[in-house]
This record gives C-alpha cells, sequence and structure tokens, in this order.
C-alpha cells in the first residue's frame, strides 16, 4: 500500500510514494548508528553553524514550504508561511543556546571534583502528526541534533513530501548524511523500528490511542517516551475581562490552522453576566470567516486535513445538535458546500460553528473537536469554571481572561493543564517549556527542558 499525499481543497492526488522495505529500514537504522558515532564528538561550534544555515535555509524556501504544506494538508498558505518562519527562530535559538545548556553542573561532595554532564543518547525516533507539519519536527529536531542525537523521522502517511523536504533542509545546511533521516513508512513499522536496539527513545505527537501504543513498545524495550497528546482546552472568561480583547483572541485560538491544533481553544466557558455579548461576538467573527482554497490570500480557513477528519467532526455536532445544543454560527455542510466553487464541491471544508446551550452527555463533555468548532457554557462563578474546566481527561493548555488579580492566581495554581495564559491564548514558544499533563501527555518540548528531556545526565566524581 503506497504513501499517498491527497490535495485536501480538491481531493486529487499529488504524489504516491512506495514505503521502505525492511532492508531500507535496516540500512537507514545503521546509518543512524554509524553517523551517531560520529556526530556526538563534533563541537557545539559547529553544530551550531550547521543548525543556523538550517534556519537561513528555511528562510530563503519558506514561500515553497508554505505552498507545499498548504498543498498537503490544507492550511492557509499566509499561517503556512509563518509556520515556516517560527522553524527559524526555533533552529537560531537552539543554536544559541544549546552549549549553555549543556555545561556541566558542578556540585559540592566529598570528592575533590563532582559534576553532572549531559551527553547524547543516540539514534532518536520522532513519530510526528500532519498538522504542524514542519513545526512539529524542527522542535523534536532541534534540540535533539545540537545534543549530539541524530534522529529518525516517520511522519504522517498524508504529509510525504514535507517529510522529504525536512530531510533536504537539514542536508543543504551542512549535517551529516544520517544525522536526520525521513523514513516513508507506514504506521505498522512503528514498533519494529522502535524495538530496535539501536534506537535510544522515542518522541511522539498524536492522538492519545497512538501515544499509548507507543509507550507501550518503548516501555516494553525499556527506552525513554516523550508524548504530546491531544487537548480540549478551557478559554474561561470572567466579569472582569477586556471583552473586545477576549473575543478577537478567541476567534483566532479557535480557528488557527482551520481548527486542527492539539493547543487550539476548545471549549469557552463563560462566567456571569458577559456570557450574552461574548456569545454574539464570537458567533459573529466565526460568520465572517471566507473559507475557501488555502493559496487565496483572503481566505481565512481552509479545508480539513482528511475526509475522515471531517466526518468525524459532523458527527459529533449533529449528535449535540440532536441532544439539545444550539447553533449559533456554522454547523451546516451541506450550505457551506453549495456556496464554494465547483472545483472545490470534493473538498474537506467544514464551516466555522459556534455551538451554545450544550446540555450534558454530549461528545463536548470529554471529546476532542478537531476542527473549527467552538463549544460554549455558561456558568455562575469562578469555582463553578475551574470545577468545568478541569472536567475533561485532558490537560494540555488553558487560557484564563480575568483583570482581578486574585482571580489569575487562582487560575494558575487550580487548572490542571501543562500551559496557563493569563489574557492571551495558548501558543508554544521556543523559549518555554511545552506539554500536558493526564491524558494530554508527559514530558516537556522546547526551552531547556526539551533540550534535557534526551540526553543522559551523568554523574562523574573525581578524586
Amino acid at each position: 500500500m503506497g504513501i499517498t499525499s491527497i490535495n485536501p481543497s480538491t481531493g486529487e492526488t499529488i504524489a504516491t510514494y512506495s514505503p521502505l522495505t525492511s532492508e531500507e529500514i535496516e540500512k537507514a537504522i545503521d546509518l543512524g548508528q554509524r553517523t551517531f558515532e560520529q556526530y556526538q564528538k563534533t563541537e557545539s561550534r559547529q553544530r551550531s553553524e550547521w543548525m543556523h544555515r538550517a534556519a537561513d535555509v528555511l528562510d530563503a524556501q519558506k514561500a515553497a514550504l508554505g505552498r507545499l504544506m498548504s498543498l498537503e494538508m490544507g492550511k492557509t498558505l499566509k499561517s503556512a508561511i509563518a509556520e515556516v518562519e517560527k522553524c527559524a527562530w526555533v533552529c537560531r535559538y537552539y543554536a544559541d543556546e544549546s552549549a549553555g545548556f549543556l555545561q556541566d553542573e558542578l556540585a559540592k561532595t566529598d570528592a575533590s571534583e563532582s559534576y553532572v554532564r549531559f551527553l547524547p543518547l543516540g539514534v532518536l525516533l520522532a513519530v510526528m502528526p500532519w498538522n504542524f507539519p514542519l513545526w512539529q519536527v524542527f522542535r523534536a529536531a532541534a534540540p535533539a541534533l545540537m545534543s549530539g542525537n541524530t534522529m529518525l523521522l516517520k511522519h504522517a502517511s498524508n504529509v510525504p513530501q514535507c517529510a522529504i523536504a525536512i530531510e533536504a533542509v537539514f542536508l543543504e545546511a551542512g549535517f551529516p548524511k544520517g544525522a536526520f533521516q525521513t523514513l516513508l513508512v507506514g504506521s505498522e513499522q512503528v514498533e519494529p523500528i522502535l524495538a530496535d536496539a539501536r534506537v535510544k527513545a522515542v518522541t511522539l505527537t498524536g492522538s492519545g490511542p497512538a501515544g499509548a501504543a507507543v509507550a507501550v513498545t518503548a516501555a516494553k524495550h525499556i527506552k525513554k517516551s516523550l508524548l504530546e497528546l491531544g487537548g480540549s482546552d478551557p478559554f474561561v472568561v470572567t466579569e472582569s475581562a477586556d471583552l473586545a480583547a477576549a473575543i478577537a483572541a478567541a476567534k483566532t485560538a479557535r480557528l488557527l490552522n482551520n481548527g486542527q491544533s492539539c493547543i487550539a481553544a476548545k471549549r469557552f466557558i463563560l462566567v456571569g453576566a458577559i456570557a450574552s455579548a461574548f456569545e454574539q461576538g464570537l458567533s459573529e467573527a466565526f460568520a465572517a470567516q471566507k473559507v475557501g482554497d488555502p493559496l487565496d490570500e483572503s481566505v481565512d480557513i481552509g479545508p480539513l486535513a482528511t475526509p475522515g477528519i471531517l466526518a468525524e467532526l459532523d458527527q459529533q455536532v449533529q449528535t449535540c445538535l440532536s441532544m439539545g445544543a444550539t447553533a449559533l454560527a456554522g454547523g451546516d455542510v451541506a450550505a457551506l458546500k453549495a456556496r464554494l466553487p465547483e472545483r472545490l464541491q470534493s473538498g474537506n471544508f467544514y464551516p466555522p460553528t459556534v455551538l451554545a446551550a450544550i446540555p450534558p452527555g454530549t461528545p463536548a463533555d470529554q471529546e476532542e473537536f478537531f476542527g473549527p468548532v467552538a463549544l460554549v457554557f455558561r456558568v455562575a462563578t469562578v469555582d463553578e469554571a475551574i470545577t468545568l474546566a478541569n472536567s475533561t481527561a485532558f490537560g494540555l493548555g488553558a487560557s484564563a481572561w480575568t483583570a482581578d488579580v486574585a482571580e489569575q492566581e487562582r487560575f494558575i495554581n487550580e487548572l490542571d493543564a501543562g500551559a496557563v495564559f493569563i489574557n492571551g491564548l495558548v501558543k508554544s514558544d521556543p523559549r518555554l517549556p511545552f506539554g500536558g499533563i493526564k491524558q494530554s501527555g508527559y514530558g516537556r518540548e522546547l526551552g531547556r527542558y526539551g533540550l534535557m528531556e534526551f540526553v543522559n545526565a551523568k554523574t562523574v566524581w573525581v578524586k
């Protein structure tokens, strides 16, 4: 079975690739290991130079790489180009900061000299998703390569051209062949690759079931794993909030990447008297979004990545509506399709949708809605808001809007999440650790914490 790139705007096949054979996978792992044996000895200054070149390559190719993402998974061209620019940022960040992060940590003991030295583990496996085809990879690869590891990429099967392009960026930047390799393989090959003794650890961004499967394999072979999984992030707005700013941020926080983001705000929890005004403002903002060809600069929302994602999202929405929820905007796929040009009729387009008055027991209680759908809930108090925000199995990010300092402290301390943003939308930043708790995963990417996930903190004692 081939690995196929399909344009989600039109349903047309762009390219098909044959998966690697077992012999080709073996050669790739062997090359990764042999390269590591030499690469780990390269000076930090040399790695930094290569990583800065990678950033330069990304900047030079951002238009082409952005178009490639738009064609393969449907994000708007302007957001795709911004993603490439963010990848260049993370490359430069680790190129500049890694040497300092990896400095020996001195400790006073009964030895003449004692310290902790941070050394690479070896060949790492990265299992990455389609929704941010470059960013998810570069935020894992930049710290891994700067700490002296080598990496094998198993990317999502619907973005093979992006996967190939990423390896080309690192090669053009001057990294040794084998330092970063793209493996065009199916999901069934992940387990045997991870089981190989030469592969020392795995990082995965993806769904809960995928994360659980990888975690089981890693545990079976006693290997480190890092998981960044789904989210159903709360966006809490209190009566003291700047309502106009909160509504503007809410639109962006939910519709970023056509709504296909783990850290997108998904549940909007409104406290007290501001609820009606917020619902009206958010609904008007959603209704004003232009849906269509992501290569059109005037378009705000492109297609969902696959027909399966479209079908699942619509089923979740229709179930909520059938159980009593109200659509304040969107919710009708047929009406949207009727407004689209004929060449986009087969695309995976979904209307920006706002659901309110959602009764208990619907999919909105626990499921992640992976698309441009906002779920709105009303509560009377901050206590109720915190309880509702924490009521899901997820714990990735949370956003809270309030001018009250005491409320801010409560949200910071009491919201169950790997990140809490006060009066701002949740986003990843190379300078800060990123990751979740509960069913949103474990471990951290980005910042110094991200670099330290895949190094050996070796104790050294000298007398």
